[in-house]
């Protein structure tokens, strides 16, 4: 075990490391449309055991089948992560999160409760009720797991004796964790510090737990609420992957990360997080959610490191850190450059790749040198976003039940766009010609003549890859039918193919769901959650 990972392990033995809990596979999913299928889950809490985070929270197992098996499954393969599942105040959410967390090298139980006034009225529990509720189900969770987080949801707007009652007892019960959520975004940063620090001078044995922090960002403030909470003593902070969650989203685990490790002289704490590998893990997650990051997003942002301004440029090519507070690599960014061309060959492809992020195996590095030599041959210049898009934007027809064989489009500007598709439904090659009002309505129309379906289109994003008139397309499509939930997406240079492919590739997702009948789908409501 190296160092780092004892670090993880006992990070209680250094007052200055700061916790790192994410979330993303939670409460990140919960950002509505983002719903992850199970291997993606699996996949990406592979890449954040990887990268050092040191709790994963992987879902809330009593919500479906799908989520007792996705933690389940996490809790079996993580290697050093602590694997986390939520659990309502409950005795059978608690001992359904247990089954699923169990087999975890480390495991941990979350439990909450609503302790607001608005969220007492929720179960219609007084305040005695309420606090006998909390001591029973955390003494019945720390009966089962000696790891046990306890949240007292809408903690910043619970009357401050109440708070200081209920979190006295989930200590005396045995929490080990003391969460503060600030579920709806509402306190400001010089308040998150301040309740902290008086929680912890103020609640007997607070001493004796870690205090953390749980931020959402419906005022834009959530980074500095949980910097500010742990200047004032938690040395937890729960975030997602750029940010992702419920309405505007949560703390961004790449934004509090970096501003500690640039700011250490006046955040003078560590984490045990590898920031190397933040921009792949930020592209990863982007693409299985189908949430684009945008451009001017601090840290993972397209425009994070870009500098357009003379000014800026100038003092660039003199001194980087005129306009620069972090080196792109510190983030795992590698410069673009235009050394891949249509003579590269595999060796080079995997090399590059690997310098962006990408281990494939043989097959799949087969798979993507054909689209790249493909690409190569319509691109003069094809640049590391290009690759990358390749390998997220990748699709492995051979499973799919849907696969476009060929697509022809003409558009005029004096009548409607027409598309002739050749799709292959089940192995049988099908043709359909559609008219609509352009091309993509043309095409999505003739893709639903070959396969019929009330699938609503809640989402359709187009994003240019690179610059320049043959710059590749990614586009975004999110579908919804009968409450299943899939993204598909899919790049190419021609923006209608790479529609038609998304749009295919989220037909595909909702065929795979439904033949799961419903496992994937949540079963009970757990919005706003922490």
């Amino acid at each position: 075990m190296t160092n780092q990972d004892k670090d993880r392990v006992s990070p209680e033995v250094n007052k200055d490391r700061v916790v790192i809990f994410d979330t993303t596979l939670r409460d990140g999913e919960q950002s509505p449309g983002a719903t992850m299928t199970h291997e993606e889950k699996l996949e990406i809490a592979g890449l954040l055991d990887e990268m050092g985070v040191d709790i994963i929270e992987a879902g809330f197992p009593i919500a479906s089948e799908g989520d007792f098996r996705a933690v389940s499954e996490i809790a079996r393969s993580t290697k050093t992560s602590v694997i986390c599942g939520l659990a309502r105040a409950q005795f059978k959410d608690i001992d359904r999160c247990w089954e699923a967390v169990k087999h975890a090298k480390r495991p941990r139980i979350h439990t909450f409760i609503g302790t607001s006034p608005l969220h007492r009225a929720i179960p219609n529990l007084n305040r005695d009720e309420m606090a006998e509720r909390i001591h029973d189900t955390v003494t019945h969770a720390r009966n089962l797991c000696d790891n046990v987080q306890w949240s007292p949801m809408d903690a910043t707007r619970t009357e401050w004796d109440y708070l200081c009652r209920v979190v006295e007892i989930a200590i005396k019960a045995g929490a080990t964790t003391i969460n503060i959520p600030d579920t709806v975004g509402y306190t400001a940063p010089a308040e998150s510090a301040d309740l902290i620090k008086r929680l912890i001078e103020t609640v007997p044995g607070a001493d004796d737990v870690v205090f953390a922090t749980h931020c959402h960002n419906d005022l834009g403030m959530a980074t500095a609420n949980s910097l500010a909470a742990v200047i004032g003593g938690a040395r937890q902070i729960e975030c997602t992957i750029n940010g992702l969650g419920e309405r505007a989203g949560n703390t961004a685990l790449e934004e509090v990360v970096m501003a500690m490790k640039v700011r250490g002289d006046i955040m003078p704490y560590h984490t045990s997080i590898d920031t190397t590998k933040i921009m792949h893990l930020s592209r990863r997650v982007s693409t299985v959610s189908g949430f684009q990051v945008q451009p001017n997003k601090a840290i993972v942002g397209k425009n994070a490191f870009a500098h357009e301004s003379g000014i800026h440029q100038d003092g660039m090519l003199k001194n980087a850190e005129t306009f620069e507070i972090m080196r792109p690599e510190d983030v795992g960014l590698a410069e673009t450059n235009l050394v891949m061309g249509k003579h590269s060959g595999r060796a080079a492809l995997r090399s590059k790749l690997k310098d962006l992020g990408f281990e494939l195996a043989d097959n799949q590095l087969n798979d993507v040198f054909v689209r790249f030599k493909d690409l190569a041959d319509r691109k003069k210049e094809v640049y590391d976003d290009d690759l990358i898009a390749l390998v997220t934007a990748g699709e492995d027809a051979e499973k799919d039940s849907l696969v476009i064989k060929s697509l022809r489009v003409a558009c005029g500007t004096g009548g409607p766009a027409e598309a002739t598709l050749v799709m292959a439904v089940d192995g049988v090659e099908k043709t359909a010609l559609q008219s609509g009002d352009g091309p993509v309505d043309a095409t999505f129309k003739a893709v639903r003549e070959l396969h019929p379906n009330e699938a609503h289109l809640s989402l359709y994003q187009v994003n240019a890859v690179t610059e320049g008139t043959d710059a590749q397309a990614t586009v975004s499509v999110r579908l919804e039918e009968d409450g299943n939930i899939a993204t598909g997406q899919s790049a190419d240079t021609d923006t209608v193919v790479a529609s038609a492919k998304a749009y295919v590739n989220a037909l595909n997702r909702l065929l795979v769901r439904r033949g799961k009948v419903g496992e994937d789908r949540k079963e009970i409501s757990y919005k706003d959650v922490s």
